[in-house]
């Protein structure tokens, strides 16, 4: 059987989450999938799902909030102006369609400053046509990738 993407949840880094319907995304990459053992934050030894680069667009409809499966406590107008306004995303949820559940892969992640909260590789922009654009990537950014802003 195969494994058909039915969402992404994204978890930012003060505890936020996002999900995302597969019918709101319109352009995805996710690329080079590795597996890595380690531990976070001191935790048991555990089996963690790097990812090299990162790339989606949104359809405007994924800008509403839905309180069951959003948990926002930083915004109050909409997820796009989160994502815009914050750096955070370290992790994501591929959520199957299937019996399978899940995926957890985590994003490219190097801290701006000592507070560690906000990633130098994550850039996001909205375009003229109000799509949300988000990239994830240690070589380029979302002007490098889809080019265009407001």
């Amino acid at each position: 059987m195969d494994r058909a993407l039915e969402a992404l949840k994204f978890y930012f880094r003060n505890g936020d989450t996002w999900e995302v319907n597969h019918k709101d995304i319109s352009d995805l990459w996710i690329g080079r999938v590795t597996t890595s053992y380690g531990r976070i934050k001191g935790s048991k030894m555990t089996v963690i799902h790097p990812c090299k680069s990162f790339k989606a667009e949104f359809e405007p409809d994924a800008d509403a909030v839905d309180p069951d499966t959003t948990h926002l406590s930083t915004v109050t107008s909409g997820i796009f102006e989160r994502v815009t306004h914050y750096q955070d995303i370290e992790k994501i949820d591929i959520l199957f369609g299937d019996d399978r559940g899940s995926e957890q892969i985590y994003l490219p992640f190097k801290a701006k400053d000592v507070d560690g909260l906000d990633n130098v590789y994550q850039s996001s922009s909205l375009s003229s046509d109000g799509l949300l654009h988000l990239v994830v990537d240690t070589e380029k950014t979302v002007l490098d990738v889809y080019g265009d802003q407001k």
